[in-house]
This record gives structure tokens, sequence and C-alpha cells, in this order.
């Protein structure tokens, strides 16, 4: 009832706006009528934003609304580089000090961290879901694949957790066999939530895409025991975090085997970007590419998809678009049409629903089921590949394949425990 999407808390704002016109009109001096009126500007305001919050299904929690917009807390996480070297081991000692490896094993490990790119010199928070089975002996010396999911504008990577429940969705899936075992990694694509940098490298400027589809992967692949880059590795993302997906997929093709692509739009709009790209600048709308007709259409999936020379393989799609919003439902089918002269069968789920958090939430079940089984023949494959090259030593163990279940306690929440979020 009082949450940001309940009745109550909109009665609430209604009466208190109601309770200070009325001051306004009853007060007998001037200065009591101009305060009153200036305080009903904030419930007022408040529903204004509450209103477009309900109208696109987004935040459904205090909780949810704060952890998204302040960050969750990530600016504290440990910091690394893409290229750096004992990562790997300092997170292994990180984790073992100072998490619960009992609850790690059934439940997974949400584990921020901040990495500086090499290619980009950018500097973001990026958050990493280890699923249960990282922890689990079985997997000992199992390379996991990797999902790397893209937020929406204005957002941030806390989004998947706290907004579209990520993390739940994918422990029940893997309980009931419907997903398999991957790591997810949820960069900040943008930089804050002042910007939309939509993913893409400017001239000159900001390298977005650098950091999303090169330095993050380079480091994750380097911290943690999972696949390197390749068909590996998946993509997906919602709204602007769609665009992003389905651009990064054509454009990087070598990184990726799988790309999911929710309420995303295949030709870039405006941008905003920081002034002068100096981080943290004041942000200024710029169309990008206008001067380079190239780019822009190497960066508009719509018409890059087709002068992809055929020898390049592309990644597989998986589109969602909801089925109330015609233009949505409309670019996303031509894109398909367009993918079907390289791809059979490319999917187009379409749940009930605008431009809105419920479609994303609808569509996370299917895309996880469609992208997560194909991942974990990809990594099992690379890992007999990698076995027959550097065979283990006698007596020990190999890495589970995939397509082991994980244990009933799986199904229950991944609530954070203290040293997951480093405040």
């Amino acid at each position: 009832m009082l949450g940001p999407q309940g009745t109550g808390f909109f009665l609430i704002l209604v009466v208190v706006f109601a309770a200070l016109l009325l001051w306004v009109a009853k007060a007998k001096q001037v200065v009591f009528k101009v305060f009153a009126a200036c305080l009903a500007f904030i419930p007022a305001m408040m529903f204004g934003i509450a209103a477009v919050n309900k109208y696109y299904d987004y935040y459904q929690t205090w909780g949810a609304a704060i952890s998204d917009l302040t960050g969750g807390g990530a600016g504290n996480a440990p910091k690394f580089t893409a290229g750096g070297v004992n990562g790997k081991q300092n997170i292994e000692k990180d984790i073992s000090q100072n998490t619960n490896q009992v609850v790690d094993s059934q439940v997974g490990l949400e584990y921020p961290i901040r990495i500086t790119g090499t290619q980009s010199h950018l500097t973001r928070d990026v958050y990493i879901y280890l699923p249960p089975q990282y922890f689990q002996a079985a997997y000992a010396n199992y390379h996991f694949p990797v999902v790397e999911l893209l937020h929406g504008s204005p957002g941030s990577p806390t989004a998947w957790v706290d907004v579209l429940n990520v993390i739940p969705t994918f422990l029940h899936l893997m309980a009931i066999g419907q997903a398999q075992p991957a790591v997810l990694v949820m960069p900040d694509t943008d930089g804050g939530l002042r910007y939309s940098l939509q993913c893409l490298n400017y001239p000159g400027g900001i390298q977005d895409m650098s950091f999303v589809a090169r330095d993050v992967p380079a480091a994750v692949s380097k911290l943690f025991r999972v696949q390197p880059p390749g068909k590996a590795w998946g993509v997906a993302g919602y709204s602007e975090g769609g665009y992003c997906a389905a651009n990064i997929a054509l454009n990087v093709p070598d990184g990726y085997g799988y790309a999911g692509v929710l309420s995303g739009y295949f030709i870039p709009g405006p941008s905003q970007l920081p002034i002068d790209g100096k981080p943290n600048g004041k942000p200024v709308k710029e169309r990008p590419f206008t001067k380079f007709p190239g780019l822009m259409i190497q960066n508009s999936p719509l018409l890059y998809v087709t002068k992809i020379p055929t020898n390049v393989l592309l990644p597989q799609f998986w589109l969602a678009a909801g089925q109330n919003d015609h233009g949505d439902v409309a670019t996303a089918a031509s894109f398909r049409q367009l993918l079907g002269l390289r791809q059979a069968n490319v999917t187009l789920f379409t749940p009930p629903g605008g431009h809105t958090g419920s479609v994303w939430r609808a569509s996370l079940s299917p895309m996880l089921t469609w992208m997560t089984p194909q991942l974990a023949e990809q990594a099992q494959l690379a890992d007999q590949i990698a076995a027959h090259k550097h065979p283990l030593p006698a007596g020990s163990q190999p890495g589970a394949k995939p397509a082991g279940r994980p244990g009933k306690q799986a199904t229950a929440k991944a609530t954070p425990h203290p040293a997951q979020h480093r405040k």
C-alpha cells in the first residue's frame, strides 16, 4: 500500500497537497502563503515522479529505488586494472576471509568491484554475481560462462538486482533445470545517472564501447574462474542496454556467442555526454557521429547487419519487446527479418506491456533459459579442449559438467551479507 507504486502512497501525497493548498487559502500573512505554496511543490513533484514510475512499472519497493539511485555502495569496492596481475588471488583471499562460503554455495555471492580499463582508460563500478556452483567442490575446475548484463538510462548496474530481480530469477531457473550456471557481470555503462553514452566510442572522446566490450571482459576473465571472451560469453540488455547489446554483438562478434535484446532500439539517438568528455562534467546533449556517416552506419544495427561480411560469424540473437509498444515491436521485427538472412529461427518474444519494467522482468526467464544452456555447452567444450592440451595431474578431479543442478536450497533469495556490499 505504501510502496512507490502503492495506492496509499498516492493518497498521502494528495492529502498533503490538499492540506497545503488549504493553508495557502486560509493564511492571512503573505509570508505563510508563500511558504505553504512552496511546500506544495514537493508532494506535487513527488506525485508526478511516482506516476511515471508506476506507468513504467520500474521501482516496486523503496529499497530498490534507494539502492539503484545511490549505486548500492559500490564506490568502496576493490579496484582492479584490466591488465593487472595477482588480482585473482586477491579476490579469492578476500572472499574466503570475509564471506560465509556455506551460504555462498547455496545462494551465490554478489561481489562489487571497480575496474580501470586499459583500452578505454575509464574507471567504473562492475557488479559480479557468482552462482552457487562457483563455490561447490564439484565445479572446482570448471571455467564458467558469462552473461554481461547492460542497464538502461537513466539507471545503474544495481537495477538488474534491485529492480529486475535477476538473482532470485536465475536461482529459481537453475533449481528447476531450465538454466545453467553462469557468472553474471553487470557494468556501469554510462558513468553516472546524468549521462546516456549508449556504449559508443566517440571519436576523440569517451571510449564507452571499449570499456564495456573489451576492458570488462578482459578484467573479469583474469580475476574470476570464467571462460575468456568468445562463444562462452553472452551479452544482454534492456532499453538503452538492449541497443548496446545489439550494437556490441555486431561490432565485437569475436567477444560474444549470444545476445539478448530487451526493448532495445537499433539506431542510436542523441547521447547525454559529459562536457569535453571529462568525468563528472556537465551533461550536454549530442547526436553521435554527425560528422562521421560511416561510423553512424556501423553503429546502427538495422543498417550494419546487412553489411557485415558473410564469413564473419555473428552471435546468436534473442529479441523481446512489449506487445503494447508498437514502435519497439516494429523495429525488433525489422531487425529480426534482416537477421534472418544470417540466422534461422530468431526468437521475438512479446509479453504484455509496453516499454516497462514488467516487460523486462517477464523477458528475463525465457532469455536466460535460451542463453545459458548454450553458453554452458560452449564452456564445457572449451574446458574439454583445454584439458586435452593441458591434462590434469593424476588423481585430480575434472570440473563437473554444466548440466549438474544445484541443491534445493538454491531457490532461496540471495540476500547479500555484509561482505558482499562494502560500504
